[in-house]
């Protein structure tokens, strides 16, 4: 099943048949029978073959492919660098900060989001040919550097925002783990399809929204989502933005998917990086998200 995220769109999470997918793959999961005996070939020999074949199949960590629990570990060692760059990135925002310049720094939120971009496309579109971690680091440090400008900016502006919005996202990456660790919450292709369309749908929106933002064109309810045009007496922004934190709840469940199938596939025990890319990539998205709905909800403050 395809996946939204494209950290996820390599073949190694694809569905198909792991015995085929790698070199040793069958042998190494115990589908290959053992060879035939042979005339003339030495006793001995043929008897510790049929030995090896005979021992119990090695597991994942054995030969080198991927583990869920590998790649839970690799992800939270992402989300490590993740913090600390986030940390730099709030100190550097609000160091210039007094009573005579109250104006936050751009330039941590600005250079973080245009290096972790040119990043997450060269570790993406790289990933067919060889996995980096390297560059994942990067990533993960630059896109901390962002997410911390950003939150340090919206601090500055709606105070406590920022442990609201974190709780928030760990309460929703929670739940959307245990539904689908208990089998709870599954893709399907139906539902899969809805959510790409839903998708594009969201980014073409977004890519008008900023392009106006640029031209300098007014937008009602400003850059947060059109805040002043309502429906049933609730702002817009703020429909579409608990939309959209139920398509990134949705691209979790993707997400999880993806890593289990190349659990599945055999894939080797690299891939838990880009496992974890992926996941870090959708949970800032859903981080910001979440941050949007919340500036909105205390606009008026």
């Amino acid at each position: 099943m395809a996946s939204s995220n494209p950290a996820f769109n390599n073949p190694a999470f694809q569905d198909r048949n792991a015995a085929q997918s790698y070199p040793g793959g069958a042998r190494a999961a115990g589908l290959v029978p053992p060879p035939a005996p042979q005339q003339g070939v030495d006793v001995a020999a043929q008897a510790r073959i049929e030995g090896a074949f005979a021992a119990p199949p090695a597991g994942a960590a054995q030969t080198g492919r991927m583990t869920v629990e590998d790649t839970v570990h690799k992800t939270l060692a992402l989300f490590g660098i993740l913090v600390v760059g986030a940390v730099a990135g709030w100190m550097w925002t609000m160091a210039g900060v007094t009573a005579i310049n109250p104006n936050p720094s751009m330039a941590p939120t600005l250079i973080g989001a245009l290096v972790g971009f040119v990043l997450s496309m060269v570790v993406i579109f790289g990933s067919r040919k060889k996995i980096r971690p390297g560059l994942i680091f990067a990533y993960a440090a630059f896109e901390g550097l962002f997410v911390g400008g950003i939150s340090a900016f919206f601090e500055f502006l709606w105070p406590g925002i920022v442990v609201q919005a974190t709780l928030a996202t760990l309460a929703v990456v929670g739940v959307t783990l245990a539904l689908f660790a208990s089998g709870k919450v599954r893709a399907s292709k139906k539902a899969t399809k809805v959510f790409m369309i839903a998708m594009i749908g969201y980014l073409v929106f977004s890519l008008i929204n900023v392009g106006l933002m640029l031209f300098n064109v007014p937008l009602a309810g400003g850059a947060f989502g059109l805040r002043s045009q309502e429906i049933f007496g609730i702002p817009l922004g703020l429909i579409i933005g608990v939309l959209v934190v139920i398509m990134a709840a949705y691209s979790l469940v993707l997400d999880f998917d993806s890593i289990q199938q190349g659990v599945r596939n055999g894939a080797p025990r690299v891939y838990g990086w880009m496992g974890g890319f992926g996941i870090m990539v959708t949970v800032v998205w859903l981080y910001l998200e979440i941050l949007r709905i919340l500036a909105i909800l205390r606009g008026n403050d």
